[in-house]
């Protein structure tokens, strides 16, 4: 688990350190995950050795929410003087966000699936009925 959980972080480490020394404006663990995609295209066998240590973190993961709850309840005062602001933020960011990932599906299943999304509508022809 120690080896698997060093990894994880080393690939997050370096893409801290790979954002700040270039100067990206992206945050770090998401080209550490990069990073990681891109060393489990080259040794796919490692995604096994991965799989425990991460369902393990993932079983646990809302133990990481904590701090965010901390700052909340740190920081009342803004809530309760801009709240209706917060809301419709909130409710916003929620909206798009959903929007995205609907549109990202569909252009990922436009591009997997190609001609199958096609209609293939056929015209049939009129059946006749005869009542005799």
């Amino acid at each position: 688990m120690l080896p698997t959980l060093g990894l994880l972080l080393a690939c997050q480490l370096i893409g801290e350190v790979t954002v700040r020394t270039v100067g990206l404006s992206l945050p770090g663990p998401v080209v550490g995950l990069a990073l990681l995609i891109i060393i489990l295209r080259i040794r796919p066998a490692l995604a096994e050795q991965l799989r425990p240590t991460i369902t393990v973190i993932l079983g646990h993961l809302s133990l990481l929410f904590v701090p965010a709850g901390v700052g909340v309840i740190g920081n009342l005062e803004v809530l309760s003087e801009d709240w209706f602001a917060l809301l419709v933020v909130l409710v916003l960011s929620t909206l798009l966000a959903m929007l995205a990932a609907v549109g990202t599906f569909l252009g990922v299943r436009r591009l997997t699936e190609g001609d199958k999304l096609r209609p293939s509508w056929r015209i049939l022809p009129p059946t006749r009925w005869h009542v005799g």
